[in-house]
This record gives structure tokens, C-alpha cells and sequence, in this order.
């Protein structure tokens, strides 16, 4: 008998169909009026609202199908960044500075390579979800280098920023955001007094970060490198000079020195990247009008775009400005299928958003968590597993925490558990969640990466075989989470030095 040959659906017609499965699910449950009851916080008081999901086969919802996607796709943020993030790599590789900056790592051995891939990774979360976009084509670059599976990289690096998001040597923006709204629901429901300090998670995340990137270790190179098969091996001829090296060395300093001077407030002249506005550094760093904040990708190009290029012409392999306007663009090659990705992704998100089904969702898992009488364990369990699945429809963060924290961290302080060890289960579920669902954007953007970096026929990458492929990574790294919840709990660490330790 002749085996049946198993179809294959590529991320395309994936995103298409999941688009299609989110309008149907939409339209069917508008018609029996599927609704959920979601309360905010609004003039320092408690409200409660309705929100039902809503179709995109009525007249509104034709109209935004057809109008919204051009649109859509102009605004979609992660595609400006991974823009100039690509613009940043493609210099740096074209110049031959990346090749003598990462060619004397060879002689690490796999296991340091992959704890540094990993720790990367989940520092790079001080950098909010510009994370992604730096280090998955960076640490696709560097692996070739090394003589490494370019998409084992990709992979690897894809577990540290999605699954140690909520990790990290420093608090990043949705941080001080969550921090925000922590605040909001606890102050107006139970303490008036209560204060939110950024770094009230922080021992519990270098903890997180050390013991997430030495499991994490053995796990990728005893389960998920077998499994992967071989990438491109690229061989070029470019020129490594110590002398070009030197001098783009020095440029660096002395851009890094200019760029933090930007950040330092009080000094003549310095701050211009501050929110001035703000009297806490923190919010004039991170605020949301903070020009950091935006700058952050342009800097970054505008560093690489000078270094890269005292080393392309000192060392030759940049003969003059036309080699240097053609290296900008080296990494893009491949990559026109990363657009298309992109443009189905964004128009798949925008859609879900727009009917409401995961809002309504997350209302029935939040009130489900209010209506139970249980305390500490058990109410830690349930929440760790009510934000691991409503983070399958909106791994957004903040969105999340938006809808959540007004119920949940007044019902855990009754429960005498802080507002700090609260958000700290939040960031570990959320972490779990965001590399474990199609719907997370940065995913999508995975799977162009894998598919640059892919030379063989017989590697077919789709969505659902790349959840596959990251599934036991990703339970275990959900188990390590949860013990490490449970660890701080139990035990009764403090999570940082302004934060309480928990009791049972």
C-alpha cells in the first residue's frame, strides 16, 4: 500500500485559513449574542461594561474588511522596525565586520554558544519587543559564523526573548507599564497607599534569567538540535583587519558615550531623548512620550551604518559609497516572502482585534478566577493557567494586564498575596503564553526567518510544524516557570528589594 502523502499547509494559506476560522467563529457567535462583562478603571473608580463579539460579515464589519488592511498594514509597527533592524545587520555582514567581530567565537563550544543565545535573548526584554527584531537576524548572522544551524539559532533565539520575556537583568517598558496598572487596581480597591517600585520584581528576575538560560541549555541541545535539520552555510571573501576593527572599535565608544549622554538628565545639554515632562527617570526613559522610546531602532542603524563602514573601508571591502548603499541591503535577500507574511499577519491580527472574540474570551476566564473562593496555591495555579490561555488570542502584554489587573490583583491582596507577586505571575504566564500561539506576530516573523535560512527541500516550515517542533522546549520551559512562581512562594523570597516577601 501506498503511504498517503501528508498535506502540508504553508504559513500563508495557515494565516489565511486561521483568518477565515476567526471571521466564521465571529459571525456565528455575534448571531447568538456571545458577550462578556469587563471592568476598568476609569477616574480612579471601578466600571463595568459589556463587550460582545462582533461580526465581520455585518455591513461595519465588510467595511472594515475591505478598507481597514492597506491601512493596517502602513501602521504595522513590527514591519518599520525589522526595516531598519535588517538595514543595521545587512551593513554590519556586508563590511566584514560582523565576520571579525564573531568568526574568534568558533572555539566556544555548542553548549556556551546556545547559554548565551538563550541569555541574549531574555535580556534583550529590556528592549521591550525590539528584542525580536535585533536579535533574530542578528543571531542568525552570528551562527554562520560559528558554523552553526543559522535556524537552530533563530529558534533558540526566538525561546529567549518569547519565553524569558518576563525575565531580564532590568525592568523594560511594559514593566513600568504593568506597574502602572498594578498600581491603578490595587489603589482603588483596597490600599490608597499602595506604591508600585519598578524594581520590586527584580532578584526574582535575574534569578529567572540565569535559571531559565542553564536549563534552557541542556534543553535545546538534548531536544531541540536533533530535531533540526541543516541550514545554509554561507562562504565569502571578505577581509578581517585588525586595523579596521580598531577604529570601529573606537567609533563605537565615542557613539556610545554621545547616545547615553542623550539619556543622562541634568547635564548641559543632555536629556534630548528624555521626557522632560515626567519627574520619576523611569517614566521619562520609558513614558509613553518619551522620545527613546522610538528613537531607540534609529539610533541603533544610525551606530551600525558609521562603524560598519570605517571598517568596510579600511579594511577594502567597501571600495566606495555604492558598495556601502548596495551592503545596506544585503539581508534583505530572501526575504520579499517575510513581506508577505507580514502583510496576512497583520491583517489576521487586526481582525481578531476587531471582533472582540479575545476580549471576551479573557472576560470569561477573569470572572471564572473571581467567582472561586481559593487562596495561595491554588489561586496562584489557576491564574498561572487562566493567563497562559488567554494569552493564545492576545499575547499582547499590556492589553492583557489592561483587562485583568483590576480584578485580579484586588482579589489576591484579599488573599494576602502582594500586588508585586501578583504581576510577577502575570510576566511568567505571559512569557509561557507568547511562544506557544500562531497568533503572536513575532512568531510569523520566525517563521520568515527560518525560511531565509532554509537550503533543503526535504524542510518544509509551516506554523503548526514549527509549534510542534517548539513544544517540548516550550512545556519545559512553562514547568520551569511555574516552579520558579511556586519557588518564591513557598519558600517566601522576596521578589526584589521594595517588595514583601509572600506567605503562604
Amino acid at each position: 500500500m501506498k503511504k498517503k502523502k501528508k498535506i502540508l499547509l504553508g504559513p500563508v494559506i495557515t494565516i489565511i485559513i486561521l483568518t477565515i476560522l476567526i471571521m466564521i467563529i465571529s459571525a456565528i457567535c455575534s448571531a447568538l449574542g456571545v458577550q462578556g462583562e469587563i471592568t476598568s478603571i476609569n477616574n480612579q473608580s471601578l466600571e463595568t461594561s459589556m463587550v460582545t463579539v462582533r461580526s465581520i460579515f455585518s455591513k461595519e464589519g465588510l467595511a472594515y474588511f475591505f478598507s481597514s488592511p492597506v491601512d493596517t498594514f502602513k501602521n504595522f509597527e513590527p514591519l518599520v522596525l525589522l526595516i531598519i533592524s535588517l538595514m543595521a545587520g545587512s551593513i554590519g555582514k556586508a563590511s566584514g565586520l560582523f565576520k571579525a567581530i564573531f568568526t574568534p567565537l568558533k572555539r566556544l563550544k555548542p553548549g556556551v554558544v546556545t547559554f548565551f543565545t538563550l541569555f541574549a535573548g531574555i535580556v534583550s526584554s529590556f528592549l521591550g519587543e525590539y528584542g525580536f527584531i535585533l536579535v533574530l537576524p542578528l543571531t542568525a548572522v552570528i551562527y554562520q559564523y560559528l558554523g552553526r544551524n543559522s535556524m537552530l539559532g533563530i529558534l533558540t533565539a526566538f525561546i529567549g526573548v518569547s519565553m524569558g520575556y518576563g525575565a531580564g537583568l532590568v525592568f523594560n517598558y511594559d514593566d513600568y507599564q504593568l506597574g502602572l496598572l498594578t498600581r491603578a487596581a490595587a489603589v482603588v480597591d483596597v490600599d490608597e497607599n499602595y506604591v508600585f517600585n519598578a524594581w520590586s520584581n527584580s532578584y526574582a528576575m535575574v534569578a529567572a534569567t540565569f535559571i531559565l538560560s542553564i536549563i534552557g541549555t541542556l534543553v535545546v541541545e538534548n531536544i531541540l538540535r536533533p530535531k533540526v535539520k541543516e541550514s545554509i552555510k554561507e562562504e565569502d571573501n571578505l577581509v578581517i583587519s585588525k586595523k579596521g576593527l580598531l577604529f570601529s572599535g573606537i567609533a563605537f565608544v565615542i557613539l556610545m558615550l554621545v547616545f547615553l549622554y542623550t539619556i543622562i538628565p541634568g547635564l548641559p545639554g543632555s536629556g534630548i531623548l528624555l521626557d522632560n515632562s515626567q519627574t520619576d527617570y523611569v517614566a521619562q526613559l520609558l513614558g509613553p512620550d518619551a522620545p527613546f522610546t522610538d528613537a531607540f531602532a534609529f539610533v541603533f542603524l544610525i551606530i551600525m551604518m558609521i562603524c560598519s563602514g570605517i571598517y568596510g573601508f579600511i579594511s577594502k571591502n567597501i571600495i566606495n559609497t555604492n558598495d556601502f548603499s548596495v551592503g545596506l541591503s544585503k539581508e534583505f535577500d530572501n526575504l520579499g516572502y517575510m513581506f508577505i507574511l507580514m502583510f496576512f499577519a497583520s491583517l489576521l491580527v487586526s481582525i481578531l482585534n476587531w471582533t472582540n472574540l479575545g476580549t471576551v474570551v479573557a472576560s470569561w476566564l477573569i470572572s471564572f478566577m473571581s467567582n472561586l473562593e481559593f487562596t495561595g496555591l491554588p489561586l496562584i495555579i489557576t491564574m498561572f493557567l487562566v493567563i497562559v490561555i488567554m494569552s493564545f488570542l492576545i499575547p499582547d502584554a499590556i492589553t492583557k494586564w489592561t483587562l485583568a489587573s483590576p480584578i485580579l490583583v484586588p482579589l489576591f491582596m484579599k488573599a494576602n498575596i502582594t500586588p508585586d507577586f501578583t504581576q510577577f505571575i502575570f510576566k511568567a504566564a505571559d512569557s509561557v503564553g507568547k511562544g506557544m500561539t500562531p497568533f503572536f506576530v513575532y512568531f510569523i516573523v520566525m517563521l520568515a526567518f527560518l525560511e531565509k535560512y532554509n537550503n533543503k527541500e526535504s524542510n518544509k516550515i509551516t506554523v503548526f510544524g514549527t509549534l510542534k517542533l517548539l513544544r517540548p522546549t516550550a512545556l519545559i520551559f512553562a514547568v520551569i516557570w511555574f516552579i520558579i512562581v511556586i519557588g518564591f512562594f513557598v519558600i517566601g523570597l522576596p521578589l526584589g528589594p521594595t517588595a514583601a516577601a509572600p506567605t503562604l
